[in-house]
């Protein structure tokens, strides 16, 4: 991580940022924020944004969001980063009675829903580090209306608004002050002088935990964890030391460590991060500690893709991404070689290669503080991506015995569920809305809220969810397609169209496509147009539309493309309706 004086550095040559996506950052704060907001624009240039930065006047968040007409709303900001400090919520339980005291961190939370209602842009809103006022001493945990008691009060229940408001997102800076501790977070001869109440140790963290959430709204996450085995995952070389020398386990000692790693790696995997292994090592020897040793917490039913051999790491990384088809940025590698990361990192220079530290039983603090696989959603089909990699392998391993493409095809015996927006659906919609890079005609990302809002207006929207199951299994919900009418023009505009990677090469954008025209017909829209916008990573949709029939429109600065409806001639496919 960066220090400050690096970050104030790239602000003071914004000038000079060309090239980059454009993002709008609003920070507003009860506090001095000038230097946050300097952290927070140098920290969105290393993620790869250009930030245009707005800067409330300094203690002015309740005007800012209840007048209208204030610089936030002509802003019109993408994200807005609250930061009301414990600090001013001090100074005012020190102001109040006994009685106002009980309604402290009920005021604040009514505030915060209000503010979630003013605005469509997503609120990023720092939670509140502990200060301890030591008037009640350890009792404040039983007095209701002490300090302490109304300020995790606060934080616990500002967890449960942000699951009631959808553009609420909440950065949690008591975590940062647990990792740090109070006195480097906090300095009283600095806030006394210029109201600042973050260090400037702690800026860089608190602008790093602000940039994870924007850059998982935006779709930059990381999906897939890399794992060495020898000295990663155990300790010892499998191939030297044997399966019954090599350290793991429960009791004290190193192996405890490597038990307590494997136990937070399979919470990855749980929540839906796929796991590979990459190994210098024969399949069969690295692969006997899964099956046979009964401290292992990884089984390898945890692992979608499983490489072992003598190559090199780069080369077998590369295939890795192949069979998962995902981008390399989307993918962590973790090695206690560091030559092994060194050249994992000159070789590909986009995937994260952490530093471990030397000594495993720090892996898991170094690596809880890199935040690594930040999420702004969670669905129940999470839990089965693993699976469903694992089945993606046998069918590519299957493909190959076919020297016919349409016969492969056609022995799948594929079948599609399409649905409109559902209360089940909505949440896996969503997050394939933030996820999907590559496939993504207009990379527009879309929360719970708008998903449902569209799905509630059929005059103006009509949704589509597409499922894919064949003779290997069920892949789920892995195409959306939204549709925007315009019933004067008897015209469909692709609003969204995205498909998850891993069903490429199989028609289902042809499926896709005559689904659409069939719906077309029958509501008397006589065209549908789709655009395409070019971002960094979905230049493979480039040609989607004119491969698909599309004409592109004369239009100067837009990619458009029409399609006419009564000239169009179902294509070929192998799907099936359900």
């Amino acid at each position: 991580m960066n220090s400050f004086n690096a970050l104030k550095k790239i602000y003071s040559r914004r000038a000079e940022i060309k090239n980059l996506p454009h993002i709008k950052v609003a920070v507003v704060g009860d506090t001095a924020t000038q230097f946050l907001a300097m952290a927070i624009y140098g920290t969105g240039v290393e993620r790869g944004f250009d930030i245009e930065l707005f800067e409330a006047e300094y203690n002015q968040v309740e005007r800012q969001f209840l007048d209208k007409a204030s610089d936030l709303y002509r802003f019109d900001a993408d994200y807005i980063v609250v930061f009301q400090s414990t600090h001013k919520l001090l100074t005012r339980y020190g102001k109040c009675g006994d009685a106002d005291r009980l309604r402290l961190a009920d005021e604040r939370l009514d505030f915060v829903r209000t503010i979630c209602e003013t605005t469509d842009a997503k609120i990023i809103y720092c939670n509140y580090p502990e200060i301890d006022d030591a008037v009640f001493g350890n009792f404040a945990n039983q007095v209701e209306f002490s300090f302490l008691y109304q300020l995790r009060k606060l934080n616990y229940k500002l967890m449960e608004v942000a699951r009631e408001c959808p553009n609420l997102y909440i950065c949690d800076l008591a975590t940062i002050q647990n990792k740090l501790g109070r006195d480097a977070v906090f300095q009283p001869s600095i806030y006394v002088s210029t109201e600042m109440v973050l260090s400037i140790e702690a800026l860089p963290w608190v602008a790093s935990r602000i940039l994870d959430i924007i850059c998982a709204l935006k779709g930059k996450i990381k999906k897939c964890l890399v794992l060495d085995l020898d000295n990663t995952l155990w300790g010892g070389v499998i191939g030297d030391d044997g399966i019954e020398n090599i350290q793991i386990g429960h009791g004290l000692g190193i192996g405890k460590a490597f038990s307590e790693f494997q136990l937070w790696i399979k919470k990855l995997k749980e929540r839906g991060v796929i796991l590979a292994v990459c190994s210098k090592n024969t399949e069969s020897v690295a692969k006997e500690p899964f099956v046979k040793h009964p401290d292992m917490i990884l089984k390898l039913d945890d692992i979608a893709v499983f490489v072992a051999n003598w190559e090199n790491k780069a080369d077998n990384i590369r295939r890795i991404q192949q069979i998962l088809n995902i981008g390399f940025d989307s993918m962590v590698f973790l090695d206690d070689n560091p030559f092994e990361r060194n050249m994992v990192r000159v070789n590909i220079p986009d995937i994260v290669v952490p530093e471990l530290p030397e000594d495993p039983g720090e892996y898991l603090e170094y690596l809880y503080g890199l935040n690594l696989f930040e999420t702004v959603s969670y669905s129940a089909a999470d839990s089965e991506r693993t699976r469903q990699y694992q089945v993606e392998a046998r069918r590519v391993s299957e493909r190959m015995s076919f020297a016919n493409e349409d016969e492969f095809l056609a022995s799948l015996e594929m079948v599609s569920d399409i649905q409109a927006f559902t209360p089940f659906n909505i949440p896996r919609v969503a997050q394939l809305s933030q996820r999907s890079n590559q496939f993504n005609l207009r990379t527009v990302r879309y929360t719970e809220g708008d998903i449902e809002r569209m799905g509630k207006d059929p005059e103006r929207y009509a949704p589509f969810t597409f499922t894919l199951a064949d003779k290997f299994g069920d892949n789920g919900l892995i195409c959306v397609v939204i549709l925007e009418k315009d019933n004067r023009a008897k015209t469909l505009f692709i609003d969204t169209w995205f498909m998850s990677c891993r069903v490429l090469k199989r028609g289902m954008e042809r499926f896709t496509l005559n689904v659409l025209v069939r719906y077309a017909r029958e509501n008397g829209f006589k065209k549908i147009i789709g655009e395409y916008i070019p971002t960094v990573k979905n230049k493979m949709v480039e040609d989607h539309y004119a491969q698909l029939g599309f004409v592109k429109l004369p239009e100067m600065e837009k990619n458009l493309y029409m399609l006419d409806v009564d000239s169009y001639i179902d294509k070929t496919c192998y799907i099936l309706s359900k």
